[in-house]
């Protein structure tokens, strides 16, 4: 029978930590939330030498002070579940840093093991290691690691299983926060021993100590009168003799005692030299030429989603065409068969419309993998805090910002790591308007079909631009009206730039384009069949003209552009007879200010649920079912009936408008209302409609783009 450890994985951000449980648990492992947060949980199991080891990811946090919620629950789990062996994984080339969290680990006298990750990159900087003298000096085992590749991994394994059986006893290292500090957390942790019940299974020493550093989580847990006037007289009496507030004199103390270790155990063999991570940052940050790099960065990106995506977009439509054409062939000539239509031009057409746009897709996750992998996304939020500050909120908001350039879902979560309620949801309800990925079908449609080759990517770059400058301006309204209030100070780790390795890149391309193929296959499959019903039903039997007649008479003389004219007018009397028409028709009235007919406002119903799903619609809408690799049908009856001005307010109110219900569906859960759901959904819709409105009205009048 197994023996089974239970572990849990504690570190900075982009200390590796995540990468280590994904390399310890490979596929056994499962994600959900803590108990009562919106924190996720990553749970695994992995086995060695006989014992199942349940390993939990704690959320990566730079100390086990109360001021995050991820601070609160690493720290909770430690203390509260009781794991057999806590392992922190630590940056090895920013050691100094990463060793404040282990400190305060060491503190809860809890079993530990250190994970020394990224050693290869520590090594590449000249910085060399006593392991065995910094071990005695932490009190705890020390194994060198580097997740991507695992090497370590075995090691550090049993290194667990050795502590947590008792084969290895580390001494906890004894602290000394001064003279003063040492006797006041006597004093205390006497009052809160004698106090029936305070303690709750904790050391009376560590609750003593955060009481000092005026922990308010561990203050309500001990809730004793005559312990809360004990910390205040105590806090009063450090603060007059060393000047200072009790927090800072402990954290001091933490960092001399890193200090001190480092200075014994660690050797840089190259500290005359600057490292490459400074010399690239001395550029790519530079105040001057930071917000011009990046903005070509992006532009750079676009251009090749565009060039290289082309070639495999031809050999997917022409698939998809071809597809059309095998199963027409299973029919009579001249069947009008429902089931045909269904298949042909609901399943197909819709679906196959959507897929086309994969290459694109998958280009652009790959370029924001490489970019996000190499330590370049961070400076980018490092560039724009400048910016950021002048709308009231910080960098760090802009990291959830460009991670919805891949899909607003995951963009709305990734706030929870900003600490102010404010900043929260300023960003979660401007976040919308990073165009996501799930918008890059609609450009890849467009912007081919109504603009020259060397327009392709600077119309992509000006729409991406739009959404960013209006998401700063939202922001910069909202923090000054609804969520007024002074910006939070901002620190951002710039961790140093690494070589992105191959396995990474595409397991993050991957897994952002299989989530959009399964969008293809469920999401947007039921809404094109849906649409296509709305789109075939009812069926209109008599029509203004007998247009057979008329066409068959118009082939026999040679007039084929005036055939297909007609054959055209009478798709559209029969779909303006439909239900699909008869909504868009109702919407026609509001949407035609904005340059939109009936067909646009019908595809953008369905939209809501998915953007992609616009692209999907037209095609219906159209009844584009079919296309081989020496046309673009779809592109062709677009330019047929709108002009490049209204191509690009298709765009912009696409970009602008309300999310897909996706996004409302974590906004609500994500601020736990349906009112700022709601108000992100009307709020986005409205400003769509004003600014498109602008835009179409004032380029109509000065004729840009009419023709």
């Amino acid at each position: 029978m197994r023996k089974k450890i239970r572990i849990a994985l504690a570190g900075n951000p982009n200390s590796g930590k995540t990468s280590l449980f994904n390399r310890l648990t490979h596929a056994r492992q499962h994600v959900g939330n803590y108990p009562g947060v919106t924190v996720e949980k990553r749970d695994g199991v992995c086995v060695r030498d006989g014992h199942e080891i349940q390993v939990t990811d704690l959320p990566g946090t730079y100390s086990l002070t109360a001021y995050s919620i991820e601070e609160i629950v690493a720290r909770d789990f430690i203390v509260d579940e009781k794991p057999d062996v806590v392992v922190d994984v630590l940056d090895a080339a920013n050691l100094e840093r990463n060793l404040y969290l282990a400190v305060q680990i060491m503190e809860l006298g809890v079993p530990l093991v250190l994970a020394l990750n990224m050693s290869d990159v520590a090594k590449a900087r000249g910085i060399e290691f006593d392991l065995d003298q910094l071990s005695g000096l932490l009190g705890a085992p020390i194994v060198p690691t580097v997740a991507v590749s695992g090497a370590g991994t075995d090691a550090l394994l049993d290194a667990v299983v050795s502590v947590a059986g008792g084969q290895t006893a580390f001494a906890t290292p004894v602290f000394t926060y001064g003279r003063e500090v040492d006797k006041a957390i006597t004093e205390l942790a006497d009052a809160v021993r004698t106090r029936n019940g305070a303690t709750n299974g904790r050391a009376p020493a560590w609750l003593a100590l955060k009481l000092l550093e005026g922990d308010d989580k561990v203050r309500e847990r001990v809730d004793a009168p005559e312990v809360t006037r004990l910390v205040a007289e105590q806090s009063v009496r450090l603060e007059r003799l060393l000047g200072d507030v009790p927090e800072n004199v402990i954290a001091d103390a933490r960092y001399g005692f890193i200090a001190g270790a480092c200075q014994e155990a660690v050797r840089s063999t190259i500290e005359s030299r600057r490292n490459t991570s400074d010399r690239i940052d001395s550029v790519v940050t530079n105040r001057v030429l930071g917000l011009p790099i990046f903005l070509g960065m992006m532009y750079l990106v676009f251009q090749l989603t565009f060039t290289l995506g082309g070639p495999p977009m031809g050999w997917i439509e022409a698939g998809f065409g071809r597809l059309g054409g095998a199963v027409t062939g299973w029919w009579p000539a001249g069947s009008e068969s429902p089931l045909l239509s269904l298949l042909v031009d609901g399943v197909i057409g819709g679906v196959g419309g959507v897929v086309i746009f994969l290459p694109n897709i998958l280009l652009l996750f790959l370029a924001i993998a490489l970019l996000e992998d190499s330590g370049y996304m961070a400076r980018a939020a490092f560039i724009m805090d400048r910016l950021m500050h002048k709308i009231g909120l910080h960098g760090k908001s802009f990291i959830p910002m460009l991670t919805g350039f891949g899909c607003s879902v995951p963009a709305i979560m990734a706030t929870r790591t900003l600490d102010s309620e404010r900043d929260r949801l300023t960003t979660i309800l401007v976040t919308p308007l990073m165009s996501c990925g799930a918008r890059l079908p609609i450009y890849a449609l467009i912007i081919p079909a109504f603009f020259p080759a060397h327009l392709h990517a600077p119309m992509l770059w000006v729409i991406y631009m739009i959404g960013i400058a209006l998401a700063i301006v939202a922001a910069k309204c909202l923090r000054s009206t609804l969520f007024k209030g002074e910006a939070q100070p901002f620190v951002m780790e710039l961790p140093p730039y690494r070589m992105p390795t191959l396995r990474g890149v595409l397991i993050h391309m991957w897994e952002r384009g299989w989530l959009y193929l399964k969008k293809a296959g469920t999401v947007i499959l039921g809404i094109s069949i849906v649409l296509w019903a709305m789109t075939s039903y009812p069926r209109k039997v008599e029509f203004d003209l007998d247009y057979d007649t008329a066409i068959a008479r118009l082939e026999e003389q040679g007039a084929t552009d005036e055939a297909e004219s007609l054959a055209q007018a009478r798709q559209a009397e029969a779909l303006a007879y439909t239900v699909a028409g008869r909504v868009g028709q109702g919407l026609e009235a509001v949407l035609r200010p904005l340059g939109f007919d009936w067909r646009i406002g019908t595809a953008l119903i369905g939209a809501f649920a998915a953007k992609e799903v616009f692209v999907a619609q037209l095609g219906i809408v159209y009844a584009v079912g079919e296309a081989d690799e020496e046309s673009d049908a779809l592109r062709d009856r677009l330019r047929e009936n709108y002009s490049p001005l209204v191509a690009f307010c298709i765009m912009l109110f696409c970009l602008i408008s309300a999310p897909c219900m996706a996004t409302i569906a974590v906004t609500k859960r994500e601020t736990n209302s349906w009112k700022w759901a709601l108000f992100q959904l009307g709020g986005l819709t409205v400003l769509a409609y004003l600014v498109t409105l602008v835009v179409y009205q004032l380029g109509s009048l000065l004729g840009i783009g009419v023709a």
